[in-house]
């Protein structure tokens, strides 16, 4: 039996800048990676898009299971939105500089109990964003279906304009 703490994906060069990623996970289709052009040809999202989507997804699973498991509330679907910035490091290389993750719920605050407990909590079991926030900035913004905030992480970059 596998240790279910460790995983292991398999990358393999198609061509040029594309790579094929195999995940651990039976019946998962393979994900093709690509730079943009001009350095690649598009074919599929840069590690850096993959980077900012896991992020993004992590912040929404992680709420809807505060909501669903730990507060049994049946919301609506939750929708995100990322927004991240290229910056150049002190030597020149490009770095994500930061990411903006925005969370739209599908119910009005008012008819989620325990939304602020949630909002409290939810970003801490976010495995992926406090495993880089240490050296990539991520603001967090939840906003309800009536595109209230009904919560902002401290120091939210607000990219998405």
């Amino acid at each position: 039996m596998s240790d279910p703490n460790t995983f292991t994906l398999q990358l393999e060069q198609v061509q040029d800048f594309e790579f094929r990623v195999k995940f651990d996970w039976p019946g998962v289709p393979d994900l093709l990676l690509d730079e943009p052009e001009p350095l690649g040809g598009g074919r599929g999202p840069n590690a850096a898009r993959v980077l900012a989507a896991a992020v993004a997804n992590c912040l929404s699973a992680s709420l809807v299971f505060c909501m669903r498991n730990k507060f049994r509330q049946k919301p609506g679907p939750v929708r995100a939105s990322v927004t991240g910035r290229l910056d150049r490091n002190e030597r020149g290389r490009v770095r994500v500089g930061a990411l903006d993750v925005t969370l739209q719920l599908s119910d009005k605050a008012e008819d989620i109990h325990h939304l602020d407990r949630c909002n409290e909590q939810f970003e801490d079991f976010c495995v992926v964003t406090e495993s880089i926030r240490s050296g990539i900035p991520v603001g967090v913004r939840v906003l309800d279906a009536a595109h209230r905030t009904v919560y902002e992480s401290a120091g939210a970059e607000k990219l998405a304009a």
